[in-house]
């Protein structure tokens, strides 16, 4: 999990800054997208703790991850078994 801190004092570079635009939206710099891997498409999940932004990197899973081992076969057959079974 890769936590951003956007404070006046950041982790990084102390010249590093970004300015919020009118609608909200800052620039993350390319030193820091970078070191995090940052890219566009990337889910930043924001929070306030203690008078700081936190923004942490949602971990993305692919799509038999959430699915894996959840699986059971009927009657309690083992795979070697049940593709026995299918395929006659």
């Amino acid at each position: 999990m890769s936590i951003i801190y956007f404070e006046c004092k950041n982790n990084y570079d102390k010249s590093m800054k970004a300015i919020v635009s009118e609608k909200g939206q800052v620039t993350i710099p390319k030193a820091v997208r970078s070191k995090l891997g940052i890219k566009p498409g990337t889910v930043l999940d924001f929070s306030v703790e203690e008078g700081r932004l936190i923004a942490v990197k949602e971990q993305q899973r692919d799509a038999f991850s959430r699915w894996r081992g959840k699986g059971r076969l009927p009657g309690g057959m083992t795979v070697d078994e049940y593709l026995a079974e299918v395929r006659g």
